[in-house]
């Protein structure tokens, strides 16, 4: 069901306190605007069938209220329709036997992209149950063949009304769209038949406008904070037969963060993906709401910091493998000034500092870092845990960074106060917006402590703790799977990746070989927590792209980045809690361990 792409008007610029405003504007909520159309007597006993960006229990009060006025209505989700075509009809984990859905095949794009926008159906059936089948035949929908439970055969049509459109970079998109047929009849339209814009859509579309119009100089950054402001009805449940739950509130920030991020690079001449892009720090801050959808957008300074104002740190009475969630900063630190050795530090644009500490001894030394990318918490804890390990073995000799991002973590800290379970990827670079790891120019500011941790210890090895999304990553409006991350979208496990300067591949690949044998030895349960995680993705995804040791997927590249080897972990984190959360930092950790062991036992080159 294409449709072309409507016209968005920004509104005029506005000033304000503390900020200027670039954007302030409300928008009709689409549900309502249908409920007051279609109350009129003149729709009485019609059939009415909609595609909206709606929750199940929003969707299914409208259904009733129209229902008492005679006009037969049925409302789908068109964020991840198919899934909530289940979720709708109350379908119940062993309910059914085997499904066989027939998804449809994209002109442009991946090819698999329904199929991607399935997941996670697959955890509703018995492992192996669910057959995902390209369809050959053009058509746009879902064909679902079910086999129940008590015998019943079913084949249903699902449809997933989409548009073609060029996105905010210029690049072809097919996207979810609103959808409105209204007919004489059941699943007739000779009445309407036609794509809606919704008020989901109108709000991204005229928050990208806003923002490629404004005149924004050539001289990085572009400004301190960029604050994009979004109220709008959301759809955020839990599903009966997963941990997952679908958010087209999550979905926004990531659309509003990286289509920003992708317009900025274009704007700069960089080529598209690049990490050293300094903007500044981007902020979209979308929260529901029952009424009218509003955005806001302006520009302010950095939120005021001072260093020390914050009291006390937090009290961990059973230390730091209890921890069931990030901890604050203030946390971080302390663990940070305890243990002997030289202590260092570097400053962060907000005002904030990264803190060091390199601890001389007789082994070969490592570099442990955690933090890079702030949304990323479990590496965090991780580090500091085989920090303390290392703290107690003589002869040790290591540097550690465990926060090397203090402000992007802030402002993690800060979304997960409305949305504590999103990814919240607006987190993951600094303030200044780009990558700590790619800064190549003055002032280095939190790349110093990188810089100072390997020329003191004089580290070959650099253990990186790092972590992905635990949850669905999607760009809904933008094509659905998230471009340049298609790989990260879907969780598939823990994972390493492996990177060696030329004439270090042994010795990279004999450690990546003793870690993995280790790291499974110390944590029985990853064998399974792995082959789970990567059943579903490869039902979903297809074939996982990766070479696996004993179940744990990597990747090895020849880089010139950074010391002779860097070791990468992992761990589908963003954002875990409790028992699953413990469970992440202490994967972490035993691979930061193991990776220092297996270090002083290798045969280096010359």
């Amino acid at each position: 069901m294409p449709a072309s792409e409507p016209p968005v008007r920004a509104c005029p610029p506005a000033t304000a306190e503390g900020g200027r405003v670039l954007l302030e504007r409300r928008f009709e909520r689409t549900l309502s605007l249908w409920l007051e159309r279609f109350s009129a007597p003149r729709w009485r006993g019609c059939h009415l069938e909609g595609w909206l960006f709606e929750g199940p229990a929003e969707r299914r009060a409208a259904e009733q209220q129209l229902a008492a006025l005679g006009v037969h209505a049925r409302l789908h989700s068109a964020y991840k329709p198919l899934v909530h075509h289940f979720v709708d009809a109350g379908v119940q984990p062993g309910e059914l036997v085997a499904a066989r859905v027939h998804y449809p095949v994209p002109e442009s794009g991946p090819a698999r992209r329904f199929a991607l926008e399935a997941y996670p159906l697959g955890e509703l059936l018995p492992a192996g149950k669910l057959e995902l089948l390209p369809r050959t035949d053009g058509a746009t929908c879902y064909t679902v063949e079910l086999e129940w439970r008590d015998g019943q055969r079913t084949v249903e049509q699902v449809e997933a009304p989409n548009r073609r459109h060029l996105d905010t970079v210029g690049q072809p998109a097919l996207s979810p769209t609103g959808w409105l047929r209204v007919g004489t009849a059941a699943g007739r339209g000779d009445l309407i038949d036609t794509a809606v814009t919704t008020e989901y859509e109108a709000l991204y579309a005229c928050a990208m406008q806003a923002i490629v119009d404004h005149p924004w100089g050539h001289d990085e950054p572009y400004f301190e904070r960029l604050d994009i402001r979004a109220e709008l009805p959301g759809c955020e449940h839990g599903l009966a037969w997963s941990e997952e739950r679908p958010s087209t509130l999550e979905a926004m920030h990531e659309e509003l963060y990286f289509s920003a991020l992708e317009f900025f690079q274009r704007h700069s001449g960089r080529p598209p993906g690049d990490r050293r892009l300094q903007p500044g720090q981007i902020v979209p801050d979308v929260r529901a709401c029952g009424g009218a959808p509003r955005l806001r957008i302006a520009l302010q300074p950095f939120p005021p910091f001072e260093a020390g104002s914050r009291g006390a740190p937090a009290h961990v009475p059973s230390g730091l493998a209890q921890l069931g969630a990030a901890p604050p900063a203030q946390l971080v630190e302390a663990f940070m000034q305890q243990g002997a050795g030289e202590h260092f530090s570097a400053p962060t644009p907000q005002g904030r500092t990264v803190l060091g500490r390199y601890r001389r001894g007789a082994q070969r030394p490592v570099f442990l870092s955690a933090g890079q990318h702030a949304n990323e918490t479990s590496g965090i804890v991780g580090v500091l845990r085989a920090a303390q390990a290392l703290d107690t073995q003589p002869g040790a000799h290591f540097a550690l960074v465990a926060l090397e991002n203090p402000d992007g973590y802030a402002l993690q800290r800060e979304l997960c106060a409305h949305h504590p379970g999103h990814m919240h990827h607006a987190a993951r670079y600094t303030a200044l917006g780009d990558d700590v790891e790619y800064r190549e120019r003055a002032p280095l500011w939190e790349r110093t402590a990188r810089e100072t941790a390997l020329r003191l210890s004089g580290a070959q090895l650099h253990v990186n703790l790092h972590g992905y999304p635990a949850h669905e990553w999607t760009r809904p409006l933008s094509g659905y799977v998230p471009r340049g991350f298609e790989q990260w979208m879907l969780p598939k496990g823990f994972f390493l990746i492996l990177r060696h300067h030329p004439g270090w591949e042994r010795a990279a690949r004999a450690l990546l070989e003793a870690v993995c044998a280790r790291v499974l030895r110390e944590v029985p349960d990853l064998a399974t927590f792995n082959a789970r995680q990567r059943a579903l993705y490869e039902c979903h995804a297809g074939p996982l792209p990766f070479d696996a040791i004993a179940g744990i997927p990597f990747t090895q590249v020849e880089s010139m980045r950074d010391a002779p080897v860097t070791l990468i972990t992992e761990f589908p984190d963003e954002t875990l809690y409790g028992e699953a959360f413990r469970f992440a930092h202490t994967v972490q950790m035993a691979t930061a361990l193991a990776a220092v062991q297996a270090w002083q036992e290798l045969t280096l080159p010359a």
